[in-house]
Formats: C-alpha cells, sequence, structure tokens
C-alpha cells in the first residue's frame, strides 16, 4: 500500500485527534488539517470560557500533535467554499470531516426574533474573540434570562454574572474585558425546562457557579422536585446525584449580600419572549414532573422582568457545500464514520467524525473514542481507496497559491501565539487573545 495521503477538515480536538490516531497507525502517512479559521484548536479556543484553564489545557497535548512534522496545518481555507470538495479530492486518498457545530439550535417561540434574544453560541463566539462576530456586545440589560440546562448554559449566565475585573487573570481579550465593565447587570435568571433530577451539566461546571465573591447563588424552591424517572436517574448517575446535592444545599441555606444575584429556576419552559420592538419580558410555563423523568405544562404562566434573552438549548452543525446532511440532526449520514449519500450507499474516500458525526453531545474524551472508530474504518478501507493523483504536498499549496487563498501556516500561528503570550503581563494574565485580521495574513510565512 502506498503511504496515505489524508485531509482532514476542521483542526478542533476531533480533527487533530484523527490526524494523531491516524499517524500513529500508520507512520507513513502524512496529514494535511485544513480549518476556515487562521487558527486551530476549535471550540477549545473559541468555545470554552476564558475562566476555564484546566479545560484550555488541552491545547498543550493538541499543540504535542500539530508539531508532528507528518502533520501540515493550513488554516483561513473555508471547504466547500474556498475550495469544492470535488477539487481537494485529487490531491488525497481519503478525506475526514472534523467540522464540528458552531451554529445555535433554534428555538421557536413568540418573539424570539426581537432585538435582545441572543443565541448563546454567539455570546461564547464574542466572549473568547472569535474572528466572526462584532467585537461589541450590546450588554445594556439589568436583569438577564438564560435557557438552557447544560454546561454552555451554565457557562454563559457565570460571564454574564461576573464581574468584568474577576477575569483579568484569564485570557480574556481586551475588548471583551471593556464591555462586561460596563455591563448594568444585578440578575441573571437561568431556566431549565426539566427538573434538578434531570440537568445535563457537570458537578464541576454548577459549583463554579458559586466561587465568585460578587455573586450570589439563589436555587428557587419552587420546581425543586423530583419523580421516579428522577430519583431512579440520581441513583444511577454518581455526577447527578452531586449536582442535586449542591443545589439542594444551596436552597437550602441563608441568602447572602452580594452585588449580583444567579437564579436558578427548575420546571420552567419558555413560551414567549414579551416585547414590541424590543425584549422586555419572558413568558413560562411551570411545568409538572410526569412520573418517568418527562414534563408536561400546567397552564400556569409567569412573566419574568427582564431584558435580555439568551437561548442555550444546543448546538448544530452547518451543512457543507454540495455533501449529504441530515438537517433534524446536524449530522453527515455515516456508518462508523464512512459518509452515506442520500441513498445510503458508501461516498469512497470521504470520512466524518466528531459533532458533524454524532451531534454536539459528549466531551473531550468521547471525541478522542469517536475518532478511533473514524480512523479504524479508513485503515480497513486504505487498499481501495481511490489513490490520490496529485501526491507531492507542496502541490497542495501550489494549487492554493494559483487561486489566490491567503492560506495561514503552524510557523504563523506560532508567530501569533507567542504575540498573544507576550501580551498577557498585566494582572498576572498569561496571554491575551487577539483577534487575527485579514491584513495579517501573509501566504508564505503565514499570520
Amino acid at each position: 500500500m502506498t503511504a496515505l495521503r489524508v485531509a482532514v477538515v476542521g483542526a478542533g480536538p476531533a480533527g487533530i485527534y484523527a490526524a494523531d490516531i491516524l499517524t500513529k497507525a500508520a507512520p507513513d502517512a502524512t496529514v494535511d488539517i485544513f480549518d476556515r479559521l487562521p487558527t486551530p484548536y476549535g471550540l477549545i479556543r473559541y468555545g470554552v470560557a476564558p475562566d476555564h484553564p484546566r479545560i484550555k489545557e488541552i491545547i498543550t497535548a493538541l499543540h504535542h500533535v500539530l508539531e508532528d512534522p507528518r502533520i501540515r496545518f493550513i488554516g483561513n481555507v473555508d471547504y466547500g467554499v474556498d475550495v469544492k470538495p470535488e477539487e481537494l479530492t485529487p490531491f488525497y486518498d481519503a478525506v475526514v470531516l472534523a467540522t464540528g457545530a458552531d451554529k445555535d439550535r433554534e428555538l421557536d417561540i413568540p418573539g424570539i426574533e426581537l432585538p435582545g434574544s441572543f443565541g448563546a453560541a454567539d455570546f461564547v463566539s464574542w466572549y473568547d474573540g472569535h474572528p466572526d462576530v462584532p467585537r461589541e456586545w450590546p450588554l445594556t440589560a439589568t436583569k438577564v434570562a438564560v435557557l438552557g440546562a447544560g454546561n454552555v448554559a451554565v457557562d454563559v449566565a457565570r460571564i454574564l454574572a461576573k464581574t468584568a475585573d474577576e477575569l483579568l487573570e484569564t485570557e480574556i481579550p481586551d475588548n471583551v474585558h471593556r464591555g462586561l465593565l460596563a455591563s448594568p447587570v444585578t440578575d441573571v435568571h437561568l431556566f431549565s425546562r426539566r427538573g434538578p433530577g434531570q440537568v445535563k451539566f457537570t458537578p464541576m461546571e454548577l459549583r463554579e457557579l458559586d466561587e465568585s465573591p460578587n455573586v450570589e447563588v439563589i436555587v428557587h424552591p419552587e420546581g425543586m422536585e423530583f419523580d421516579e424517572g428522577s430519583l431512579a436517574a440520581i441513583r444511577a448517575r454518581r455526577s447527578l446525584k452531586m449536582c442535586v446535592d449542591t443545589l439542594q444545599n444551596w436552597c437550602a441555606r441563608d441568602p447572602r449580600d452580594r452585588p449580583r444575584r444567579l437564579h436558578l429556576h427548575f420546571l420552567q419552559a419558555p413560551v414567549a419572549i414579551l416585547g414590541s420592538d424590543r425584549t422586555e419580558g419572558l413568558r413560562t410555563e411551570t411545568q409538572e414532573l410526569t412520573g418517568d423523568g418527562s414534563v408536561r405544562g400546567t397552564g400556569q404562566f409567569t412573566d419574568w422582568d427582564v431584558q435580555a434573552v439568551y437561548r442555550a438549548i444546543g448546538y448544530l452543525s452547518r451543512p457543507i457545500a454540495d455533501l449529504p446532511f441530515d438537517h433534524a440532526t446536524g449530522t453527515i449520514p455515516h456508518d462508523a464514520g464512512r459518509v452515506l449519500d442520500l441513498d445510503g450507499e458508501r461516498v469512497p474516500g470521504l470520512y466524518a467524525t466528531g459533532w458533524i458525526k454524532r451531534g454536539p453531545v459528549g466531551l473531550i474524551g468521547h471525541t478522542k473514542k469517536d475518532a478511533n472508530e473514524t480512523i479504524t474504518s479508513l485503515l480497513a478501507d486504505a487498499d481501495g481507496l481511490p489513490p490520490a493523483v496529485h501526491r507531492d504536498p507542496a502541490e497542495v499549496l501550489a494549487y492554493l497559491d494559483r487561486r489566490g487563498l491567503g492560506y495561514t501556516t503552524w510557523a504563523g500561528w506560532k508567530r501569533l501565539d507567542e504575540h498573544e503570550i507576550g501580551l498577557g503581563n498585566p494582572h498576572g494574565r498569561k496571554r491575551i487573545k487577539v483577534v487575527p485580521r485579514q491584513d495579517m495574513i501573509d501566504i508564505s510565512s503565514g499570520i
């Protein structure tokens, strides 16, 4: 078998893990990792809250993988837009799609389109300095609602409730610090449609809500209910029991006098965002448990005085031009990572891994296991793959040059990395994240 030439589309954990697993299993293989952004690491750089340095330490392991001379990073190239799938195919024996999920799942309720109604993914991108979003964010509300019961909802609520100066020890971009510093927020309300026995956040994420000296976490007793389905789930999952124990302890304690408050409400389903030309409130319907952990509406409604609403009810992947896509699940149809066409037949040489493959669920450990399944399938197919026409790695770059695409490189990223670290001296900050501009991109030397 000729040494494999593989393209991975997406430089987040899923794509980098796939490249690492492949080159370890097939030492002669070479991999080009493409990303539409000029920087690597995907949601680890642009989806993890800045006050989560422990999670961001995963970048150290990913950096080590990208230092492998058999693996090449090519950024600022949007697969399906800058380069069509059929244009890239002649340079590789196989293509692995690892484009992730960065789009907000829609919520179909009246008023969702009003100014002051936001998707959590966009807000996360703002506070993480994503180059696709504006540098300013309209933080004008004194009372804010966050919808959801997962880690993203908790992250958004925590960042909104914290004071800006508490984040100065993180890599928070300067424009984000300025925006949060001007925020007049006093109360953040997090609403969960189901009960405390069905929450999706982790114990660590939950406990972090209570670590700010400026934020009082208030668990409202209404909704702190459990049915047989809830109790069974709590008995089956130690992490869920830890969350419930924490919530019950907070619910029973005396309130403390702190300048900001973060309220947790359970069994409250959003049914409308109120207002005529801007967000002026949120209407929820009280839910009741049905015995199996599910809920149903009671017909009892509450209007909440809020001026902004953030929905954190899940991510969705974006479809890739000219490739099969299941819009309901936000995934590419596959069989153990082998991409399937609309008739359910395998597309030779095309594979998927990560959230574009299984949906936006699971943690980093699941991503590595998922990549292993996909690469196992690829290697099993290796002898029957349609061979690359142009096998010289230089030919890909020459093609991008001819197209006038200003791609970035690993060497360029390291220059930006060093620049950010060099900025991170004030207030003990290890780095200050900057936004790579288009005029910083140089074809010959990267960023």
